[in-house]
């Protein structure tokens, strides 16, 4: 039995829920192994579980994304070695820990040029955006999109990433600094608390709007959203930042213009091990030709994982966040 440190929780609510336990590792069953953490990712996902919005059976452990060392091997595990650096995004739910057990193929071998940081802090969001931005909607070149929360973990990588591919990207914040990180990888910038965005898209589509809108926003975004498109136009809605979209009559989509809604999972674009690691792969490719850079722009210790938490939920940290065991 190995010993571990991990966050868990009893119960739903706010960060104050999250304990900093000693936990007692299993053995490891057949197909997984046992890993040291370097660095954990922390994602608003975390918080949705946390708080009841995606229930878990509880008591839980936290957080979906890390990277570490391969410490021991379990029966059938044949596509790694002790010592191989790897990192994962989605998958059992128990990254926020110094040690776990975990299925081997959960795992993607991390390049060397990657640092074990930018693993955990950006992996969950740079697969996404390769889904999002290749798979769910191909974004080509001469298009114009949008992309909210600009300034955000997976908004400073997809809109570097659409760039790369020859998209012109309007951005969106939600104040002036942010504005001001989000500006070097947008072509348009929208400060979304002292302007309306769907009347600027409009403006800067000459009226037309927009075939696509990836919103990780939710609630506070959504009509607007909607608003920005342009006929036969699709709203991505991959996140619940600021509450989930409400209740709408489908009627609405018609209204607007023959318009899609789509609500996509990371879980379900990396489905399978093949897919997992040419997302991931696609992903480390962009890092390493430079069109995409990432960086990890907060840390903190494991144990206060509520106050990154709370940091998150209240919309003071910028780009990617790590906790260090």
């Amino acid at each position: 039995m190995t010993k571990a440190h991990a966050i868990r929780f009893e119960q739903t609510g706010d960060a104050s829920v999250l304990r900093y336990s000693e936990v007692t590792l299993p053995e490891l069953a057949p197909g997984e192994v046992r890993l040291r953490h370097t660095a954990v990712g922390v994602n608003f996902v975390d918080t949705y579980h946390r708080s009841g919005l995606y229930p878990v059976p509880l008591p839980s452990g936290l957080g979906q994304e890390a990277a570490g060392v391969v410490e021991a091997l379990g029966p059938d595990v044949t596509e790694f070695k002790v010592g191989d650096r790897v990192a994962y995004a989605g998958g059992p739910i128990g990254s926020y820990s110094t040690h776990r057990n975990i299925p081997a193929a959960r795992l993607v071998p991390v390049p060397e040029a990657v640092p074990d940081e930018i693993a955990a802090g950006t992996l969950l969001r740079g697969m996404t955006c390769q889904y999002l931005l290749k798979r769910t909607f191909k974004v080509e070149a001469d298009m114009t999109i949008l992309i909210h929360a600009a300034a955000g973990g997976v908004g400073q990588i997809a809109t570097q990433w659409a760039k790369a591919l020859g998209a012109t990207v309007i951005g969106t914040v939600g104040s002036a600094q942010k504005a001001e990180l989000a500006k070097p990888h947008c072509d348009h910038v929208i400060n979304y608390s002292s302007e309306h965005f769907a009347e600027r898209v409009r403006e800067i589509t000459a009226g037309k709007g927009v075939p696509v809108v990836y919103d990780g926003v939710g609630a506070a975004t959504f009509n607007g959203s909607l608003d920005s498109l342009a006929l036969r136009g699709m709203l991505v809605s991959f996140g619940n930042a600021s509450g989930p979209v409400p209740p709408f009559p489908p009627g609405i989509l018609s209204q607007k213009g023959s318009l899609y809604f789509t609500r996509p999972s990371l879980a379900h674009y990396t489905a399978t091990r093949e897919e997992l690691l040419a997302t991931a792969a696609d992903y480390f490719a962009v890092l390493a030709s430079g069109q995409v850079t990432a960086q990890v722009h907060q840390r903190y210790a494991l144990a206060d994982a509520a106050k990154a938490q709370r940091d998150l939920e209240g919309r003071q940290t910028t780009g990617s966040i790590v906790l260090l065991p």
